[in-house]
């Protein structure tokens, strides 16, 4: 699938994610020669700065992330422009259509970047269309969504009902940075191209799954948006839900993005559904209270700025999930997410079944510990296998050894998400971008937790920061013997 030549149109441009991520990733992209001849990108912003200034502050955005090549940058210089306008005023979008159309230096394939808040998405492809900047007559127009996907699943409906009307499903391409980390696109190769588990992945074999987004930052200067979004929202319902069917979809027909988002969708739609009356059963919530991190004592989220003293936002969210059909039924998904940890960390561990004990009942081998198989997502991309050995020497004693699989070698770099999926809308390819009905499905799974928890105002949980969240979600799990994985090292080591 080869890249075109495209004019990236960035509202948001001058933003936190524009100088954090975008910039810097199409920068290195430029470094890798991945961005097609020709390529431009155009960032709309509604502070007066000239050409000279807009090249000044990317270069101090892509500074800010590593080295400079200066030939590099001089040839990626040269395809940055800068358009001055109030996203809000049509004006902004009349100029915007006379630019393009007018300057020949911009490529009539268009892909527009919507880094601006959830709200605006609507009232700016309104723009966008009426002045036909959306028409396909002469080269494809694609635009790009930053999750929130809306707030619940009303909302998401809603918003999908408004963006149809201007633009087709295969013009859409929802964003989720998480996705486009090398180690979620190598859960894949993991599962499909090694022939060796994939017959113990099943209810037969495997005893439970776990997923663990774990950081230890708080809320920053995102509280605002936070309390009116939670952990539940921010994390479970998309990055940690992907996660999950890609773990336990089927294998695709092909790795072509309907094949593979066809599957995501069956393992969404087989969740059992969480009855309202089930939801503590299936779901806790608590809050960072003051605690210690790397030495540093923090303040509770009660004492950030813009949260209100009665909040009972979520920080720290668990929730139990089935998957009713033939591959996994009764096997329980545990998946959690929290702030304010002790590690900052993205895992998924794999917990196999028990194996028979009578072979041991006239040895010292009382009770051997299950194998793991254990993914790290970030900031360690890596693969174990544990497996219970005996120990040398005359006893019979055993201990877990782990089978380690770098992902990545020494001398190999990291490469940022971003840079994956911006040369993905390059190509047109939305494997690994969000359809419609994966996040209607979603939403779904968790629209009763949601509704659950709006209501119940008076109490919520709490955890000392630097911990690993509160015991009480301890109640989720199906077995006394189960309890959270929140480490990649065998136990005892």
């Amino acid at each position: 699938m080869n890249a075109e030549p495209c004019t990236y149109v960035i509202f948001g441009a001058t933003g936190n994610l524009s100088r954090i991520k975008l910039m810097p990733a199409l920068y290195h992209l430029d470094v890798a020669r991945q961005l097609p001849e020709g390529t431009r990108i155009l960032a709309i912003g509604r502070r007066p700065w000239d050409q000279q200034k807009w090249v000044e502050e990317a270069r101090d955005m892509i500074q800010a992330k590593g080295d400079l090549d200066e030939n590099v940058l001089q040839r990626f210089s040269e395809r940055l422009y800068y358009h001055q306008g109030d996203i809000e005023q049509e004006q902004c979008y009349t100029d915007l259509a006379g630019l393009l159309n007018r300057n020949k230096n911009f490529p009539k394939n268009i892909a527009f970047y919507l880094s601006i808040s959830p709200s605006d998405f609507g009232p700016v492809m309104e723009f966008l269309s009426k002045n036909s900047l959306f028409d396909e007559e002469y080269g494809w127009r694609r635009v790009i969504i930053e999750k929130p996907f809306g707030y619940d699943l009303d909302s998401a409906q809603a918003l999908q009902k408004r963006i149809s009307q201007y633009l087709t499903e295969q013009q859409i391409y929802r964003i989720d940075h998480y996705l486009g980390k090398g180690m979620v696109q190598n859960v894949l190769v993991f599962r499909f191209a090694n022939v060796m588990l994939e017959p113990l992945w099943n209810r037969n074999y495997i005893d439970h799954i776990q997923f663990t987004h774990s950081e230890t930052i708080g809320i920053e200067s995102r509280g605002e948006y936070y309390d009116s979004a939670g952990a539940l929202r921010d994390m479970l319902q998309s990055h940690l839900l992907q996660l999950l069917t890609l773990m336990a979809m089927e294998p695709p027909v092909s790795m072509e993005a309907e094949s593979l988002r066809d599957e995501k969708v069956k393992v969404l739609k087989s969740i059992r559904p969480i009855p309202k009356e089930a939801v503590h059963g299936h779901a806790f919530r608590a809050q960072y209270g003051k605690g210690t991190i790397n030495g540093e004592k923090v303040k509770s989220y009660l004492q950030e700025e813009h949260i209100p003293a009665t909040s009972v936002t979520e920080t720290y969210a668990a929730m139990k999930l089935y998957i009713d059909n033939w591959r996994w039924r009764g096997v329980p998904f545990y998946l959690r997410t929290g702030k304010r940890m002790a590690k900052a960390q993205s895992t998924i561990s794999i917990c196999f079944r028990h194996p028979p004990l009578q072979f041991f009942r006239d040895t010292q081998v009382q009770c051997m510990n299950p194998n793991w198989v254990l993914l790290g997502i970030q900031p360690e991309e890596c693969i174990r296998i544990e497996m219970t050995v005996k120990e040398p020497g005359l006893e019979m004693n055993t201990r877990v050894s782990s089978l380690d699989a770098s992902f990545r070698n020494s001398d190999e770099k990291t490469i940022d998400a971003y840079e994956d999926l911006l040369l993905d809308v390059l190509k047109g390819d939305r494997s690994l971008f969000l359809r419609f009905d994966e996040v209607e499905h979603a939403w779904r799974v968790v629209e009763p937790i949601l509704q659950t928890w709006a209501i119940e105002r008076d109490y919520i949980a709490t955890y000392p920061a630097g911990s690993w969240g509160p015991e009480d979600s301890r109640r989720l799990f199906d077995k006394e013997a189960q309890s959270w994985r929140s480490s990649l090292i065998p136990e005892g080591k």
